[in-house]
């Protein structure tokens, strides 16, 4: 703790954006950095408290007191080495997590907790930029073939660790280029794609070989994958998006939220988009049903195509301003928040039941809903939803987006082909800590074993399934858990 006192002498600094009048016309990051003397005065301020609640609150339990200290004091390097023994990818998590580290902050009980965030993006670029990130390959070759399924966060990251301990590691990503979800689903604006393609490069330089456009399961079979692999682990996601059945879903122009963003992805790569198949938000009154990440990426994506107007409505009340009762420090914080999207414009509304769906040549033109409103629990522990009398509503919607979150993993193909068995929820079911599935040699990790869930958790996950993985194939695993940060 280089300065003991910087908690209380040193005022905290939000992480800075650029000016929505500009960024609205651009598809460029909107995060920008605090110059270097303001982010090593921010990592002053974190107390190195002998309990750091913010390491046990990331899932990747990154060791944050150690590089908040070295950034103060300048050892910019030994903090990157530091961030990098539990983040494979802090460029990601420094930019799209939502920080569960900075709710769990002591100093977030009763002021503004140290802006972890923001130091960890700032660690890694200054990184990048010094040219200290450079390919690790592995002193040793085990003559292991592992498959990994899905180029996400967390098969990026279970074959990077997989590589280190010596396998030979194959990517398979059914799309046409690596990155999964960081690739297609998440917006240029939060995170431009030549921040992922320069960690796959990384990877590629280390010896991992990436084979796109296979669905495996379909272009290639189980019993291929038995055959070629001594192990296999499946990272590819929860892709099954939440539907809304009723009246009027037929009509065009209600789209799942991820085929609107994927579209403006790769017209961000530069790819012609099918003008029959197009989706854009030109002109349009655009309603967003879901008022997650996926809906907040879809407000900025039609801010950005130049929407006439765009309403988020979400089923649940608004949040509290502050903390809520039931989520005390340091769990994650039921309250009130507002993305960089959100700050961009539009309407929001809570507390509202979408009814059924209006058109016109078959088109959709409206939106009918009512307002609601949440009593006691029933026998679940679920909230009774009542809806308001007289308080029903329409709104204009030449394109509505469906982001109410996913379901599970796609089942056919490679989950049914496999006879994997499922949980509940119908996501690959695998042991908690093993990581195994129903199928032997056949591991699962991210959302397709943990359903929706952050990138944070994505990456967390493919460490730990990977040295799972380690040490199936050879008895004991070099490659460090997660419990011993935490």
């Amino acid at each position: 703790m280089g300065r003991p006192t910087g908690f209380l002498e040193i005022e905290p600094a939000k992480t800075p954006y650029r000016q929505v009048a500009e960024r609205i016309h651009d598809y460029k990051i909107v995060q920008r950095e605090l110059s270097e003397q303001a982010i090593r005065a921010q990592g002053a301020r974190c107390m190195d408290c002998g309990v750091p609640f913010c390491n046990d609150g990331c899932p990747l339990g990154n060791i944050i007191p150690d590089w908040n200290d070295l950034v103060y004091r300048g050892k910019w390097e030994d903090a990157m080495v530091r961030l990098h023994s539990t983040n494979n990818f802090p460029e990601f998590t420094g930019l799209i997590c939502p920080a569960p580290c900075e709710t769990a902050c002591v100093l977030g009980i009763n002021a503004e907790p140290v802006t972890i965030k923001q130091v960890e993006w700032q660690i890694i670029e200054r990184g990048w930029q010094a040219g200290q990130v450079n390919p690790q390959l592995p002193e040793r070759r085990t003559g292991k073939a592992v498959a990994v399924v899905g180029s996400g966060p967390a098969g990026l990251a279970a074959a990077q660790q997989l590589n280190r301990a010596g396998h030979s590691v194959t990517v398979f990503e059914q799309n046409d280029r690596v990155g999964g979800l960081l690739r297609y689903g998440i917006p240029e604006f939060k995170l431009e794609k030549w921040i992922v393609e320069r960690r796959v490069e990384q990877l590629r330089q280390e010896g991992i070989a990436f084979q796109t456009g296979v669905c495996v399961g379909v272009d290639l079979s189980t019993a291929d994958l038995r055959k070629n692999f001594d192990a296999v682990l499946l990272c590819m996601g929860s892709e099954r998006p939440r539907d809304l059945p009723i009246d009027g879903r037929e009509l065009a122009g209600i789209h799942f939220a991820m085929e609107f963003l994927i579209q403006q992805n790769r017209r961000d790569h530069g790819d012609e988009v099918d003008a029959d198949a197009n989706i854009s938000a030109r002109d349009k009154h655009v309603v967003v049903l879901g008022g997650g990440d996926t809906g907040s990426d879809c407000v900025g994506t039609s801010h950005r195509q130049g929407a006439k107007s765009v309403t988020s409505i979400e089923l649940l009340e608004r949040p509290p301003e502050e903390r809520s009762p039931s989520t005390p420090w340091p769990l994650w914080p039921l309250m009130f928040r507002s993305s960089s999207s959100h700050d961009e414009g539009g309407t929001r509304e809570y507390a509202v039941l979408t009814r059924y769906f209006e058109g016109e040549n078959g088109r959709v033109k409206r939106l009918h809903a009512v307002r609601v409103q949440f009593g006691e629990s029933d026998e679940s522990g679920r909230p009774k939803m009542e809806e308001l009398q007289g308080s029903e509503f329409t709104i204009d919607a030449d394109l509505v987006l469906l982001a109410m979150g996913f379901v599970h993993p796609v089942h056919e193909g490679l989950v049914d082909g496999l006879g994997l068995q499922k949980d509940g929820r119908g996501n690959v079911q695998a042991e908690t800590t093993s990581y195994v599935t129903s199928e032997p040699g056949f591991f699962a990790a991210g959302d397709c074993r943990r359903g929706q869930s952050l990138v944070v958790w994505a990456i967390s996950e493919g460490r730990e399934a990977a040295r799972m993985v380690d040490v199936y194939l050879e008895g004991d695993s070099s490659l460090q858990s997660k419990r011993a940060y935490i």
